[in-house]
């Protein structure tokens, strides 16, 4: 049971994270920086919880997995998908503060570069979780 909630756990934040990096920050940039400099801050409110709890539930399970069955490839998804936490809080976090900094000139010179900055190294995430939901994907398929 430990696999299944790993891989969908997994599958859920993979699945969140390329939409976001192939449509829905491609989409709010075709349609201006002022829109997705708007749009970036009730994005990030509701996604951040959903991808969070995702990414926790998906790397607890793949350690019960792991010691459950002793196949050491659950635990290599389990810390690679745990890798988007730290990631996400020690180089993705400054930029989301500044985005989200509620008194920040919606004027300002950098917000383009701002935006661009965040979408490549969510991008990052997203490959982590893609790694892991491969992992997880590869092991389930021999279990």
């Amino acid at each position: 049971m430990a696999e299944l909630v790993a891989t969908f756990g997994c599958g859920v934040f993979f699945g969140a994270a390329l939409y976001i990096s192939l449509v829905q920050h491609p989409a709010s940039m075709e349609a201006g920086v002022m829109v997705a400099e708007r749009f970036f801050p009730p994005m990030y409110r509701r996604a951040a919880v959903m991808q969070a709890a995702s990414a926790l539930l998906a790397t607890a399970a793949g350690v019960v997995a792991w010691l459950a069955r002793g196949d050491l490839w659950w635990l290599v998804g389990a810390v690679v998908l745990f890798a988007v936490i730290p990631l996400t809080l020690l180089w993705i976090k400054p930029i989301n503060d500044r985005l989200l900094d509620p008194i920040r000139d919606p004027e300002a010179p950098d917000r383009e570069r701002l935006l661009r900055r965040w979408a490549a190294r969510h991008a990052v995430r997203s490959a982590l979780g893609g790694m892991a939901f491969g992992i997880f994907l590869w092991r389930l398929s021999l279990a």
